[in-house]
Formats: C-alpha cells, sequence, structure tokens
C-alpha cells in the first residue's frame, strides 16, 4: 500500500503546477456542489415535514404494574426434585 501512495505522490509531483491547480481547484468544486446538494436537501426535507414530536417524561415500566410477576424457579432443580421424590 505504501508503495502505491508513493507512486501516486510521484506521478502528482510530475505533473505541471498548472495543472495541479485546476485538479485541485476541480477537486474542491465537486465538493462544494455535493455539500452544497446535502444542505439542500436537508433543509427542504425538515421545512416540508409537519411531524410534531410529542414531548412528555419518562415513565418507569417498573412503577405502571402494581402487581408482582410470578416468579420462575430454577427449572433444573425442579427437575431434580421430581426425579427424588419419583417412587422407586
Amino acid at each position: 500500500m505504501s508503495e502505491w501512495f508513493d507512486r501516486l505522490d510521484h506521478r502528482w509531483k510530475a505533473l505541471p503546477v498548472e495543472k495541479q491547480h485546476s485538479c485541485t481547484l476541480y477537486f474542491f468544486a465537486g465538493y462544494v456542489l455535493i455539500t452544497a446538494g446535502v444542505i439542500f436537501k436537508t433543509v427542504l426535507d425538515t421545512a416540508g415535514s409537519d411531524n410534531d414530536m410529542e414531548i412528555r417524561h419518562i415513565e418507569n415500566p417498573a412503577l405502571k404494574k402494581k402487581e408482582s410477576p410470578p416468579t420462575l424457579g430454577d427449572s433444573l432443580i425442579t427437575i431434580l426434585k421430581n426425579k427424588n421424590y419419583e417412587g422407586k
């Protein structure tokens, strides 16, 4: 990978300064156009939406339920107990 970057750097430095300058300007202009397009699209999307967010307090789900959930025992202990009390 390093060799590829070195070759690319040598090719860039071999170009005349005017060509480097024009390439840099074209890349920058493309970047500015893409950035302006994304900002424009974002402004259009957010300005056109009539969605209102409902802002309210977060409710604790543990406080909602008044009843306690049934406790589940360890199934392995239950199986072992059943085997111990089986008739032999």
